[in-house]
């Protein structure tokens, strides 16, 4: 009897067939960005609820939250002593390890992955810690792109004022390892608006779907939802074949995974 064993490439192709014959029905993978203080973790929780009310299976993934790298990071930030070319490869291994682990393996099982924060939280920050945007997307290849990008768009004094509000920012997060201001929120101000500079032109590049972040929560809710719906038509990004390839490679018991009905 003949053994047809299948590569690596062709589990990739079937996977990718089958992801876009489902079409609109297909897991979708929604990333939530923009700055500190843009209020976009509550739309994700809101949206999130609302997408399982709907009836939809859906998962979550947070930014830093490998449970693999991110107490390394946790302990190299304590001691802050990471260079900017150090915290941008912590994360990228953070990064890559929940998209081995969690998102790609939740979206060919039809599920829709609900990001708060994604690929571009590093691009925009490490941009602002003054790194190259093409040697920052080396570091992140093979890329997997979100179906859709949700933009919360803030102006920095509305970022810093509702961070104040509630705590003084982090060391890291002040971006007082740049700007060498021992002040955190004078750090923040000036830190930030580097980093909206940043998210500013990527949702140009990448076609974010903007969100007035300072309109009412519940409008920009109700937005989302409508977004949302018009944004399931879109084709699915066929460029992502790549990444898929690369997990399906690596990844052991990657063959066995099945796009979920």
């Amino acid at each position: 009897m003949n053994i047809i064993i299948e590569t690596a490439k062709q589990r990739a192709k079937r996977l990718c067939e089958e992801i876009q014959r489902k079409g609109k029905d297909r897991g979708l993978l929604i990333a939530f960005e923009g700055p500190d203080g843009s209020g976009k973790t509550t739309q994700r929780k809101l949206f999130k609820d609302w997408l399982a009310g709907e009836g939809y299976s859906v998962t979550t993934t947070k930014w830093n939250s490998s449970k693999l790298i991110k107490p390394i990071i946790k302990a190299r930030k304590n001691m802050r002593s990471i260079t900017r070319e150090e915290f941008c490869l912590l994360h990228a291994a953070d990064f890559r390890h929940r998209l081995e682990q969690e998102i790609l393996p939740a979206l060919v099982e039809g599920k829709m992955v609900v990001a708060d924060r994604f690929l571009f939280t590093a691009l925009a920050r490490d941009a602002a810690r003054g790194l190259e945007l093409d040697w920052l997307l080396h570091i992140y290849s093979p890329l997997y792109w979100p179906d859709i990008v949700f933009y919360f768009s803030v102006s920095p004094e509305t970022s810093g004022k509702r961070i104040a509000a509630t705590r003084t920012p982090k060391y890291y997060e002040a971006g007082q390892d740049v700007t060498n201001i021992d002040d955190p929120f004078e750090s923040y101000r000036q830190f930030i608006s580097r980093v909206i500079q940043e998210y500013e032109a990527l949702s140009i590049i990448f076609k974010f779907i903007t969100i007035d972040a300072e309109a009412p929560i519940y409008d920009q809710h109700l937005l989302i939802r409508k977004l949302f719906q018009e944004s399931r038509e879109r084709p699915w990004p066929q460029w992502n074949e790549e990444a898929i390839t690369d997990w399906a490679t690596m990844i052991p018991r990657a063959r066995e995974a099945g796009v979920g009905s």
